[in-house]
């Protein structure tokens, strides 16, 4: 029977040391936090503490040299590759927190290396890691879906490749609507990169000189706000006159790195959404 790769899990090198795999699992437990998945549904909520499960689990195993040891040699006769790990001192769990205040587990006694959970290895931990990406990117457009109904009925459903909510202003009798149209794009890693890739499909719908396009990004991992911060003002010269605002956002809380110039529209949309109403 296959053992579960925790490894691959952890997303860590088989000859990782006791510090690297310490690290790896607070950053990677955090994103599980009941705090963090909350406003995602009952749903995703079950699926999160489910993999918050397995982390501890490799976590238990590989900070510890002998349970890692064990683990290694059932790994490789059950057809695994783990390489033998670089030497490190034993790592002391007692008192040590994630940053999102999850506890760190003293090591129970370890189950029999034949009795581990059975699970998908390579590539279809790849795909499970996709399908899992996806069900979040699914969860929180939903989610953004309900709190625009709220806030936006003067908009009506437009489309533009590579986003996944496109809204423009219900056309007006006499004069134009005020409010700027709207877009949204769910990425997993929100970076410089994904900045600038959403930041030029953007600048594509329509004429941006005259009408206004506000740009909601979403993500669960965000890179540093002065990352962000820097590649949106190298966009803005680039594009200078076009009349575009991009809203960086955390989707595990809804946080936003809220430009000066945002329009209203989107202030009260993400303060719903942060408070939950």
């Amino acid at each position: 029977m296959a053992l579960r790769n925790y490894y691959e899990l952890l997303e860590i090198a088989p000859q990782a040391p006791a510090e690297e795999i310490k690290k790896s699992f607070r950053t990677q437990i955090a994103r599980y936090h009941p705090d963090k998945v909350q406003h995602l549904g009952k749903e995703f909520q079950s699926m999160a503490a489910d993999r918050a499960a397995e982390l501890t689990e490799a976590y238990r195993i590989l900070s510890h040299p002998g349970r890692r040891a064990d683990y290694d040699r059932a790994f490789a006769e059950a057809g695994g590759a783990v390489v033998s790990p670089a030497p490190s001192a034993p790592v002391t769990t007692q008192h040590q927190h994630t940053p999102a205040s999850t506890p760190i587990p003293d090591p129970p006694e370890a189950p029999s290396p034949s009795n581990a959970a059975a699970s998908p290895r390579g590539g279809q931990f790849r795909e499970e890691r996709a399908t899992r990406d996806e069900f979040v990117r699914k969860a929180t457009v939903g989610r953004l879906r309900q709190g625009l109904q709220s806030v936006a009925g003067d908009y009506e459903p437009s489309t533009l490749r590579g986003f996944d909510l496109a809204l423009v202003p219900k056309s007006k009798l006499f004069g134009r609507s005020k409010n700027p149209r709207l877009l949204a794009r769910f990425v997993s890693t929100l970076d410089r990169e994904a900045v600038a890739e959403a930041w030029t499909q953007a600048s594509k719908w329509g004429d941006t000189k005259s009408d206004e396009v506000c740009v909601l990004l979403l993500g669960t991992a965000l890179a540093p706000a002065g990352e962000l911060a820097g590649e949106i003002a190298d966009q803005r010269k680039k594009s200078r006159g076009a009349k575009l605002t991009l809203i960086p956002i955390d989707a595990r809380v809804w946080d936003a790195h809220m430009p000066l110039d945002a329009p209203p529209i989107a202030k009260t949309l993400l303060a719903r959404l942060k408070s939950g109403t």
